[in-house]
């Protein structure tokens, strides 16, 4: 994925785009040598993940990233989870329910196998000062016509009916200022988020060019660690489960919610259940769910359940779901009733990232010669 320098002129987006087949093959061939490697020499990456408090998680964000966050701490990975608060400010107007929410992460995170330690901090970035010091000299190093190029803006651009703030155009920036303060060198992300990494990317080969000359540089060039796990359509046949669109299952549903959530979810008229992503897609997401759940390929679960239509299917789900998910809502249970067990957590947290905030903030400074 090492695309050389980038000019300050607005292309970084514009080459992402020409150069996609390109820059997506180097990116799956550098995430799979970072997998080999990791299970090795987990000592040599940190990763930064994380989500925005804006309401709590669902099967997607269980089987898509939350899986794999466990994953990777246990093979002795440092990790850096986020909980982007600021980043809700930027389109949301649910303000008063940001710390409601960032509780509802970190119980969540705990309940799917987390475990904050030595190796593991979660922290809402609000709350690291000394990293969001950071967001002006990044700023410095692009062009606005590259944020208005960046596709997180372009989209909102495209959808929203009033003038953006300047806080949406700045936040691939703040995402990189998340991703580089700790000097994080994996992000976990689907391939579709690889233009938002590349600004990261394109943000620390600059700061080192242009402010480590004949020096060792400040910041990694983060990669990507694509994830494996295929999108969760919505229970309803959309592109994306969500929570604003009703159809998703919620890690904090209970079982019999889950069942009637699942009984409405959208299937097709053919009685012969198939596996058939192309063809079938709302039927090959349902299968798709299930052989997350039960390790067995969604072709052999289709076989078994053969004629017995979408009722079957839905019966099949609904179990492996529920069976999947109950020791996840026997400790969700319990650390809601844990206060100041989550408190902890995030002040834990947040010490952690200081820490190494301030080491890195230190190394900015004396770069960029603002030493006193």
């Amino acid at each position: 994925m090492e695309t050389g320098a980038l000019c300050y002129t607005g292309r970084m987006t514009d080459e992402f785009e020409t150069n996609t087949d390109k820059i997506m093959a180097a990116a799956v061939r550098k995430s799979e040598s970072i997998e080999a490697d990791i299970a090795v020499h987990p000592e040599r990456y940190r990763v930064l993940t994380g989500d925005r408090p804006t309401g709590l998680l669902h099967i997607g964000h269980y089987f898509g990233t939350l899986r794999n966050r466990v994953r990777l701490a246990r093979l002795g990975v440092p990790t850096m989870i986020v909980i982007a608060d600021y980043q809700v400010l930027t389109d949301h107007d649910a303000f008063d329910k940001i710390s409601e929410n960032t509780r509802q992460l970190v119980i969540d995170y705990l309940a799917a196998g987390i475990e904050p330690g030595e190796r593991v901090a979660i922290f809402p970035h609000s709350h690291v000062p000394e990293a969001n010091q950071l967001m002006v000299p990044f700023l410095t190093l692009v062009s606005n016509a590259e944020l208005s190029r960046n596709p997180t803006v372009k989209d909102e651009i495209a959808k929203s009916e009033v003038a953006l703030n300047a806080g949406m155009y700045t936040y691939p920036v703040h995402q990189a200022v998340d991703i580089l303060f700790c000097k994080g060198n994996v992000v976990p992300v689907g391939k579709d988020q690889l233009p938002h990494l590349e600004m990261a990317r394109v943000i620390a080969r600059r700061f080192n060019a242009r402010f480590c000359k004949g020096a060792e540089p400040v910041f990694p060039e983060p990669h990507a660690l694509l994830s494996k796990t295929p999108m969760i359509m919505g229970l309803d046949g959309s592109a994306k489960m969500s929570k604003s669109l009703g159809n998703a299952v919620l890690l904090s549903a209970d079982e019999d919610e889950t069942a009637r959530l699942i009984k409405k979810a959208k299937t097709d008229q053919e009685r012969h259940i198939t596996y058939d992503p192309k063809n079938r897609p709302e039927v090959a997401n349902l299968l798709r769910i299930i052989s997350l759940c039960a390790d067995e390929e969604p072709e052999a679960i289709a076989e078994r359940i053969g004629d017995g239509g979408g009722g079957k299917l839905k019966a099949v789900l609904t179990e492996a779901l529920n069976e999947e998910l109950r020791p996840l809502r026997a400790r969700r249970a319990e650390l809601e009733q844990q206060p100041e067990r989550i408190r902890g957590v995030l002040q834990d947290g947040v010490e952690k990232a200081r820490a190494i905030a301030r080491e890195t903030l230190a190394e900015v400074r004396h770069v960029m010669n603002m030493e006193i």
